[in-house]
């Protein structure tokens, strides 16, 4: 006799499949990544008791002059150190800050992420975008030697790499570990966007989603995981696709289609030289910050000072800038004209979406920011271990741990979710690979099935 099902009860069976397996492969590792993200969150907060003594001076009339500042920060590291880059106190009650490395040392980025940070490319390599990822960042192994610049007091120095907020991303990005275990984040986004689909198509259509104080137990806790998952849904989604914007499989799929569709940002010119024909004498450095401040906002920065009697001044925004406020600029060693800008109108659409949304993502956008997030990172924490109540008490019931797949439940999806399935695999290579090991584990279990 045959059995006549319901579609509509095959593609759920079909999504609770699907749900089933992306949280048994993402909620451990997600768990892990809203609780180390909970803390970054707060970075602000916390680096400011850490750091106010280097960070904050009392305001007074007159800063003396930039040179002065950088002499009184060679007084506190060994001579053989170099002087990377420097960031001037943006406002009257903040310190200078001078970034130097040992000596035989390459500078290398504190900041790892592949498609959001990076520095200036030499002429003859890959030019890399402005704005998706900034001029500089301090090196990792520099030490910054913080200055007063009224007193021209050595405030105290910290390297970079113990600096709380750089401890903090690495804590949440790779567990303290090298960057060649920043796949299991990808690896967890990418099974949490599938996580949010399946599960939003489990709980369509969205109606009667306010818990009921009448129900008790397994179904409470339902309705509880239903609601915060659609409530959060949107939040869910922005903070996935952002984090996996620069992650280094599908950071690089989203740069393809980036440059596919003509959204890659100008980028920084790298052949851009200072004329030193002129015979006029280089900029101090307080002069060069002075022609620097013409044309940027007032903000903290990072500046780079020229190599040779060719180059140029060198400046961009720092971490923490307000999107609309970030620029790149290069600038006349002699002359302190402008020689290339790049700032908030000069993005593209798909520049400006990351510089809105990669702050988002990492709570910098202001004290609304961090309490949304804040919310969002405790919702997920209670979804995610909801999830895993609710399946030791289905368990309890004698039911098995996997959920039933009813015959004919893969051929009821709809052309559109395999075409939004294939793009997923596209878009996240990590998702592809690990696909190919739940459908061996599948096979198994059909195998194991007709067996018995």
């Amino acid at each position: 006799m045959s059995i006549d099902l319901n579609s509509a009860a095959q593609r759920r069976s079909a999504w609770w499949r699907i749900h089933f397996w992306a949280a048994v492969l993402a909620s451990p590792l997600a768990l892990a990544a809203a609780l180390t993200g909970l803390l970054y969150v707060f970075t602000p907060q916390i680096e400011h008791r850490l750091y106010v003594h280097l960070d904050e001076v009392t305001a007074q009339e007159q800063m003396r002059p930039l040179d002065e500042a950088f002499k009184a920060a060679q007084t506190a590291v060994p001579v053989d150190w170099t002087l990377h880059s420097f960031s001037p106190a943006p406002e009257a009650s903040a310190s200078h800050q001078f970034a130097f490395v040992p000596p035989m040392q390459k500078a290398t980025m504190a900041q790892p992420a592949p498609a959001e940070h990076g520095q200036h490319q030499a002429a003859g390599r890959e030019k890399k975008p402005s704005f998706l990822r900034p001029l500089f960042g301090f090196p990792k192994n520099a030490v910054v030697v913080y200055i007063n610049p009224y007193s021209l007091e050595v405030l105290g120095q910290l390297a970079v790499a113990e600096r709380f907020t750089n401890w903090s991303r690495k804590l949440h990005s790779n567990w303290l570990q090298s960057n060649a275990w920043r796949w299991l984040i990808e690896f967890a986004a990418s099974w949490m966007m599938v996580l949010l689909l399946s599960g939003l198509a489990l709980a369509w259509p969205f109606k009667a989603l306010l818990p009921k104080a009448s129900i008790q137990g397994r179904p409470a806790w339902k309705q509880w995981h239903v609601l915060l998952g659609v409530s959060l849904a949107l939040m869910s989604l922005i903070v996935t696709v952002t984090g996996l914007t620069w992650s280094q499989n599908a950071g690089q799929q989203v740069r393809v289609l980036r440059d596919a569709t003509g959204q890659a940002s100008s980028p920084i010119p790298a052949d851009i030289h200072s004329d030193a024909s002129q015979g006029l004498p280089p900029l101090s450095w307080q002069q060069a910050w002075e022609a620097i401040q013409k044309v940027t906002p007032p903000i903290r920065m990072q500046i780079l000072p020229p190599k040779s009697s060719h180059d140029v001044w060198r400046a961009a925004h720092m971490e923490r800038t307000p999107p609309t406020d970030r620029f790149d600029l290069l600038l006349d060693l002699y002359t302190g004209e402008p020689l290339f800008y790049s700032g908030w109108g000069d993005q593209s659409l798909f520049g400006q979406a990351t510089a809105v949304g990669i702050p988002f993502h990492r709570g910098e956008l202001g004290w609304w920011n961090q309490a949304l997030l804040l919310v969002f990172g405790l919702g997920v924490v209670f979804s995610l271990v909801s999830g895993w109540v609710m399946f030791f008490q289905r368990r309890r019931l004698g039911l098995s741990g996997m959920p039933a797949l009813l015959p004919g439940a893969w051929r009821s999806l709809p052309s559109g979710t395999w075409l939004l399935g294939v793009a997923l695999l596209w878009l996240m290579p990590l998702l592809a690979i690990s696909v190919t090991g739940v459908l061996l584990l599948e096979i198994f279990w059909w195998w194991r099935l007709r067996a018995t």
